[in-house]
């Protein structure tokens, strides 16, 4: 296939594209990092594996969505608040053909996408490895044993345009699941994500230091209790004693892993609270459920948020 990975330069985004390239895919990178691009244009994109080597993929990146061309498949791995800006900046990648993919964090991301693509053209799903931008242009990755489900956005549309997606990431050595029930798997991941993300932001604790019993862990389950509540209220059928044993086995195994969000607050960059947690808090409002503690790790992460603005500039407005 011809792939086109949007944010291809960032830590999940160039694992999946060194990997697909890896596989014979003709795969191209939009990215709006001019460090990055450079980088890659001078070494190539450089992914380093868990077992100690090194995967170097030299392929064509551009923050010029014209240069790379009409894709069979455009993946989206940017994080939540840049997806309306880079679904624009895309829009040459993407013909009357092209399935458009979010493999993104969070909950949204895929109605975003809806409002400037055909919704029948694209496909949801998440993804369970992990890596880390050690560099620009050089990525960790840091787990990637982790399942990846993707499957149609509208729900009862064909599997076909999934289908092809998966077997081109399966031909990468991607195992990936083809699901109906996509958004079943995207609120799967986010209830993980609302619990480990902001407490590990919160207290700076390594993956693994997240799963050992004690307070931390405990507001960890509760987390994922709200959360859970709140999806199955939504009709996703979500076990809350499997949720809390999955995340215990997942944290178990994290070592020293840092999540998305430490990482972001470590480079006082915005995170993505506001489409984990957050999307919690705004679906039970909704529907009338109370998520008292998922609303408070929103206040305390965006809060956290405030006091790089008054490191800055004296103020938290």
């Amino acid at each position: 296939m011809r792939i086109v990975v949007v944010g291809g330069a960032g830590a999940m985004g160039g694992v999946w594209a060194a990997r697909l390239h890896g596989a014979g895919h003709e795969v191209g990178v939009l990215d709006v990092s001019p460090a990055a691009l450079a980088a890659i244009a001078r070494d190539g994109l450089i992914v380093e594996r868990k077992d100690g080597s090194t995967e170097v993929a030299r392929l064509p990146a551009s923050a010029d969505a014209g240069e790379l061309g009409v894709a069979d498949a455009v993946i989206f791995f940017t994080k939540s608040y840049h997806t309306p800006s880079a679904a624009d900046l895309a829009r040459p990648l993407v013909g009357p053909e092209t399935t458009v993919v979010s493999l993104q964090n969070g909950w949204g991301n895929a109605d975003a996408l809806a409002g400037f693509y055909p919704p029948e053209r694209l496909v949801m799903g998440v993804t369970y490895h992990s890596a880390t931008v050690k560099a620009p242009g050089r990525i960790a990755h840091t787990a990637d044993a982790g399942p990846t489900f993707v499957g149609p956005y509208l729900d009862g549309a064909p599997l076909e345009r999934a289908e092809a997606v998966a077997a081109a990431m399966e031909r990468a050595g991607i195992a990936t699941t083809v699901s109906a029930r996509a958004k079943t798997e995207v609120w799967r991941k986010l209830i993980l994500n609302c619990a480990t993300l902001p407490t590990s932001a919160l207290t700076r604790l390594y993956t693994g230091e997240l799963g050992k019993p004690g307070p931390v862990r405990d507001l960890e389950d509760e987390l994922t209790r709200e959360a859970t509540t709140v999806a199955r209220a939504l009709g996703h059928e979500i076990d809350p004693d499997e949720r809390v044993a999955t995340i215990h086995e997942h944290l178990a195994r994290g070592g020293k892993g840092k999540p998305s969000m430490l990482q972001d607050v470590e480079g006082k960059r915005p995170t993505e609270i506001d489409v984990i947690n957050g999307a919690v808090v705004r679906e039970a409002d909704r529907l009338g459920l109370d998520v008292p503690v998922n609303r408070a790790m929103v206040a305390l992460v965006k809060g956290l948020e405030r006091s790089w603005r008054q490191d800055e500039d004296g103020s938290a407005a």
